[in-house]
């Protein structure tokens, strides 16, 4: 009884101890900009995706590797022919016969003496016993293949390509993240401003209404302000609901699972927002060897050249060596197949030389040549594209900065306006509509202030990536 009490007690235990594992709270994560960032690098299935090309591109330079390396494979075969095939040969054997009996002077019945015969037939003859067999092994070897050095090289290419799309990936997840992180921040100052709004009209209300009751002010100064605060209250809860995705985005960008907690570490105050940065970029006219788009032109350059070369590597002839080693078996008894063998082996080289196909080979160089011309100029296209973007990165970035420095001047005044609004109004000279409409501005500041903030740190993140600084 003693022994199925403590096993009780050591189930009970185990339960209990599983529902509180199963219950508890799902990880909470603090994250920064970069720690952000970090995370996406590490769990975005786009860049997860873009590192298995990566693997994928080195196994492709093994296997065209392995093109040059010998080449063995095994043969092995049995035939049982129901019919053996048969081949006529001449029939030699009758004149000779003829030939010795005329010769020894043979008379045939009727007394005359043998003669030869003036057509010669046919005699079916097969050479195949019933039951075959072969056993061999054969390797090739390429010598010389000009297509095979030029595909090694384009092979390699292609990694670097890849290393480099894998680049470009972490670059629209850096900025596809920061963006998000920013949004956030963003979307808690609007809900920081709406609150202080929110308790000024609140005592605001409170005070009117205490007014109202003694008889100082109209209860239509009552509703216009009570008015006001609902929807000021309205407009806090969808902040909040818009807020909640705002959150979900952000854990999208970074591929976490969007039930997951996360706190933002960092502060708008963190981010440096200065117009004199975008001016020291400006000085940097080397700045499109830095952006990966470039990079991937003057990779797709590359690729084009290598392809020209192996077309042009065709005139060239090619050689391989080659060897086989096999053993034949042939029997009509199919339990003596394997007793008796009868090997053969050999080695060899293999030259072709291609003389003419019809220019082909003209017709195809011609065209990769095209494609080369085409793939630089679209390089140079793409260097004035990226110095355009990165003209309109700036002189955005530049504006943006001047309207949020705009903003939170108008916000100071309006904030200056409604304080005076107030004094005036409770000194009796001033009315309740001129606070109403002071508080509108107000509002109306704020949310211009929090446009202005959210499209400034954007522009940011804009200019950093049309200057290729995010690497």
């Amino acid at each position: 009884m003693k022994r199925i009490l403590t096993l009780l007690t050591c189930i009970t235990g185990a339960l209990q101890g599983f529902s509180q594992t199963q219950s508890a709270p799902p990880q909470a994560y603090n994250f920064s900009v970069q720690e952000a960032v970090n995370y996406a690098y590490e769990h975005q299935d786009s860049v997860k995706n873009a590192q298995l090309d990566v693997k994928s591109a080195e196994y492709k330079v093994k296997e065209t590797t392995g093109i040059g390396l010998p080449q063995i494979n095994g043969t092995a075969n049995f035939q049982d022919y129901l019919k053996s095939p048969t081949q006529l040969f001449p029939d030699f054997i009758t004149p000779a016969v003829y030939g010795v009996l005329n010769k020894e002077g043979v008379k045939d019945q009727n007394g005359n003496v043998i003669q030869v015969p003036s057509t010669v037939g046919y005699i079916p003859t097969s050479f195949y016993q019933k039951y075959n067999s072969n056993i061999g092994a054969t390797l090739t070897q390429i010598l010389f293949d000009g297509s095979y050095l030029v595909g090694l090289k384009a092979s390699k290419t292609y990694k670097e390509l890849s290393q480099r799309n894998l680049v470009r990936t972490r670059i629209e997840t850096n900025v596809n993240v920061t963006k998000a992180y920013y949004q956030v921040l963003v979307s808690n100052e609007q809900v920081r401003l709406l609150d202080a709004n929110i308790n000024q009209l609140k005592q605001q209300v409170d005070q009117t209404t205490a007014q109202n009751k003694q008889g100082f002010v109209e209860k239509i100064d009552v509703d216009r302000i009570t008015v006001q605060y609902n929807n000021l209250v309205t407009t806090r809860e969808n902040t909040l609901r818009l807020l909640v995705l705002n959150y979900q985005l952000l854990k999208f960008q970074m591929g976490m699972p969007i039930d997951t907690e996360v706190k933002l570490t960092d502060k708008l105050t963190d981010v440096m927002l200065d117009a004199n940065n975008a001016a020291a970029v400006a000085l940097d006219t080397a700045f499109y060897q830095r952006r990966i788009e470039y990079s991937l032109g003057e990779t797709a350059v590359k690729l084009n050249q290598l392809d020209l070369k192996r077309k042009k590597s065709q005139y060239l002839p090619t050689l391989s060596a080659n060897a086989n080693t096999s053993a034949m078996f042939q029997s009509n008894n199919f339990n003596q197949l394997f007793n008796t063998s009868y090997p053969s082996t050999y080695i060899g080289l293999n030259l072709t030389v291609p003389i003419f196909n019809g220019f082909q080979r003209r017709n195809q160089v011609k065209q990769s040549e095209i494609a080369v011309q085409k793939s630089i100029n679209d390089l140079n296209n793409l260097k004035n594209g990226l110095g355009l973007q990165a003209s309109q990165a700036r002189i955005k970035y530049i504006n943006g900065i001047k309207s949020l420095n705009n903003q939170k001047q108008s916000q100071a005044l309006a904030e200056e306006v409604l304080r005076v609004s107030k004094i005036k109004y409770q000194q009796g000279v001033g009315s309740s509509i001129e606070v109403t409409q002071a508080q509108t501005a107000l509002e109306d500041a704020d949310n211009k202030y929090i446009q202005g903030l959210y499209d400034a740190l954007v522009s940011k993140v804009d200019l950093d990536k049309a200057y290729g600084r995010i690497q």
